[in-house]
């Protein structure tokens, strides 16, 4: 590191520490944090991991009407709502290596020693992945690294085909639908998916109990239900999932996967993949099992056999409300779910538990006399992780209500040991940054914020560093400016506010110290690793609530809107740039492979010896009209500049009356980056800013209309999107613009 750069972090942090960083809380802030108890929120985590509480499991229903039951304790307005969602369970599942040698998998997880919970695995449904497609196939067996798209071009170089195989594909690179979809769209009938000691077992640190890394016989379930389409119930798209909806038949429904799909262990794994011939695959593609890793070839053949019981099931939906003393009618929403694969400790309870602590905090609140400004709405969902269930239905229940009342939804979901990470909706990215510098990290005495920004001015700074690593170092080395937010791709239950809504949505975790990948989706996944590698003391669960809570109450008491619109117009200016980058890239590289083509230059720089073969050939990229997004994010960043100008400087002058006006009409305005078309293919979403990448999955997508077009060579949607999202930058703008004359109109 050199000596600027240290001396400059050095002041960053003591400056923070001493409170340089540090807005002054408010009262509200301490009478919050004091009664936030790390005690709580571990013994409510133990009672609700202690049996498995997937869907349709007995301690699921168990689990929602005893949350239930302490949002009424605590004074909240609480009911629960139930969907009858289409959810398949496994009934028989094998998988066999064929020949010489043959092997049957275990498909089991043996319980740890020490971890009581993990041998009440009684109720609990096998490995599996959920919305697969039934079969029973014998194919070759072929290995395809993570099994995407990029994978599948560096076989075609290789001269290995997947058509007629069964493909083992590794845990990582991307959602985990998406190899499945792929290794279907590339011709196989069966997949399979494990976890490699590589990712997040041995070669990570211990393996769990000594340590927190997944076992040998650690198996991650997860839905394979193509959500890059539409997540919520595969029979109810759009609509909710009651019990007098047109649901699709289940042969129609496109979200479900039509090949047989099992995840298997790192132990089971290796009798697989140690049997297979073929070429030596790339160093890149080499994991950490102790054997030679090939491709596979005809030799090798292994056995599928995957049957589930397919039916509808219910999902429980706790709603509580506190009602607004002020505006009622205006809801600060606010969940977490609490399903789980297994026992789901760290994922989702140790977010559920923040949520709760909250609840009963601003219930104590309350009940002392205090009341929110606006109406409280916290969400216990049921459902997400077979894909978003609870809360796809719920917000298609609720469409219309939601776009007259919402104000933000904020999400949590798994949480750890670290530093705070933030996703969601740019425009709060300076109220999200008041909010870090409001709460302290338990383990340094130091603000949140000074935290968060000391590790992204040193993210930027490593070797190798991506240029969004440099860019964001460049923003935490500039004091004056805001922390940047992530954007939001999909994985959790703020998908179906911000994306098929539009409504703004903010996404908070701790991570990157206590480790729970190892254990995810597993049985491993309970109290006692939690409470043990993940979040010792349940001192950063606390954190969470606190974090949240300061959120929620700034929001639900605030007098004037509480974004800052140029954090927004900014990013949006640097997706534009990307995307026309994207092109210039693009173009160039189907110049260079049409070159390389005609001079058959893969053919002449391969190895004779081996298969081989060259890749498809790249479209011709044309000159796209880029010029209403232009026009658009140029147009966004005067009004932003302009609207925050103005409400920075008179703003606190503005009438009690005024300010409800113009808190009113700011509202709605990320329902504008929403228009019905949505996108093309998967018009469920709409959003044209933010969404689930088609080929990332949880990944996300900035200006997804225009930058996917461009991906998929789909020239004729690059241009359409690139004017539809200049027109709803425009149309943003012009909201702004409206807001700043109501503004300035007060004060001439």
């Amino acid at each position: 590191m050199n000596t600027r750069l240290w001396i400059g972090l050095v002041v960053l942090v003591t400056t923070a520490a001493a409170g340089a960083d540090t807005p002054p809380g408010t009262e509200l802030d301490g009478r919050f944090d004091a009664l936030i108890q790390p005690t709580e929120l571990s013994a409510w985590m133990r009672q609700l991991a202690a049996e498995p509480n997937h869907v349709g499991s007995k301690h699921d229903r168990a689990n929602a009407e005893w949350i239930l039951a302490q949002f009424k304790a605590w004074g909240w307005d609480a009911h629960i709502e139930t969907f009858q969602v289409l959810y398949p369970t496994p009934i028989r599942e094998s998988l066999t290596l064929l020949g010489a040698h043959p092997f049957k998998a275990t498909l089991t997880e043996m319980p740890i020693p020490g971890d009581a919970t993990s041998y009440r695995i009684r109720d609990a449904l096998p490995a599996y992945v959920a919305y697969q497609g039934d079969g029973d196939v014998s194919a070759p067996l072929v290995y395809v690294n993570y099994g995407m798209q990029e994978d599948y071009r560096t076989l075609q170089r290789l001269g290995v085909s997947v058509r007629g195989r069964i493909v083992i594909a590794r845990y990582g690179g991307g959602w985990r639908g998406l190899k499945p979809r792929l290794a279907l769209e590339h011709g196989a009938v069966g997949c399979l998916i494990y976890s490699d000691p590589n990712d997040d077992g041995y070669a990570k640190g211990e393996v769990y109990p000594k340590g927190a890394e997944r076992p040998a016989t650690g198996i991650q379930r997860g839905s394979v239900a193509d959500m890059t389409l539409y997540p919520g119930d595969p029979l109810t798209p759009g609509v909710a999932a009651t019990e007098s909806a047109h649901r699709l038949a289940v042969a129609d429904a496109p979200t479900i996967q039509r090949i047989p799909t099992l995840p298997i262990s790192y132990a089971d794994a290796r009798h697989f993949l140690e049997s297979l011939g073929g070429r030596v695959v790339p160093t890149a593609w080499r994991g950490s099992l102790p054997i030679t890793y090939h491709t596979g070839d005809e030799s090798v053949r292994a056995r599928l056999i995957v049957r589930s019981e397919w039916s509808l099931k219910p999902i429980y939906d706790v709603v509580a409300m506190m009602k607004g003393s002020t505006y009622p009618e205006q809801w600060v929403m606010r969940g977490n779910h609490h399903d789980g694969w297994v026992f789901g400790a760290s994922d989702p309870l140790s977010g559920q538990v923040a949520l709760l602590s909250e609840a009963k905090a601003f219930g104590a609140l309350a009940a002392a006399g205090w009341r929110p400004k606006r109406t409280l709405v916290y969400l216990s969902w049921d459902g997400e992780e077979p894909m978003l269930l609870g809360s796809t239905e719920w917000v298609e229940a609720h469409a219309d209500e939601l776009r007259h009342k919402a104000v933000i939804y904020i999400n949590t979901d798994s949480n750890a040991r670290g530093l705070l990470r933030v996703s969601g909706s740019q425009a709060f990215q300076h109220l999200a940054d008041e909010v870090a510098a409001s709460v302290t990290d338990p383990e340094t005495g130091v603000p949140v914020s000074a935290r968060r920004r000391a590790a992204l001015l040193l993210a930027g700074q490593e070797p190798g560093a991506s240029d969004s690593d440099k860019d964001w170092g460049k923003v935490a080395a500039t004091r004056a400016h805001s922390l940047p937010i992530a954007a939001m791709g999909s994985g959790s239950d703020y998908s179906p506010f911000i994306q098929h809504l539009g409504i703004a949505a903010l996404d908070f975790e701790y991570a990157g110290e206590g480790a729970w990948e190892g254990v995810y989706h597993s049985s491993y996944d309970t109290w006692e690793h939690h409470s043990r590698h993940v979040d010792p003391g349940f001192a950063y669960d606390a954190l969470l609530a606190k974090t949240v809570g300061h959120a929620v109450a700034r929001i639900a008491d605030a007098e004037l809107p509480p974004q800052r619109f140029a954090d927004f117009a900014e990013e949006v200016a640097s997706y534009v740039a990307e995307v026309k980058t994207l092109a210039d890239h693009r173009r160039e590289a189907a110049d260079v492979q049409a070159q390389a083509l005609a001079l058959d230059a893969y053919r002449l720089a391969d190895d004779p010896t081996k298969t081989h073969g060259s890749p498809s050939p790249l479209q011709p990229v044309p000159y796209l009209e880029f010029a209403p997004l232009d026009n658009g994010a140029s147009h966004l960043m005067r009004a932003a500049r302009a609207f925050d100008a103005a409400l920075s400087e008179h703003g606190e002058s503005l009438s009690a009356q005024v300010r409800a006006q113009l808190f009113e009409a700011l509202r709605t305005v990320d329902q504008l980056l929403a228009p019905e078309v949505g996108l093309p293919g998967r018009s469920w979403y709409k959003n044209l800013i933010d969404a689930p990448g088609r080929y990332t999955g949880y990944g996300a997508k900035t200006l997804p209309g225009v930058r996917e077009a461009i991906e998929e060579e789909r020239w004729a949607d690059a241009d359409r999107y690139a004017k539809l999202t200049g027109e709803v930058l425009d149309a943003y703008a012009m909201r702004l613009e409206t807001a700043t004359e109501l503004v300035l109109g007060t004060v001439r």
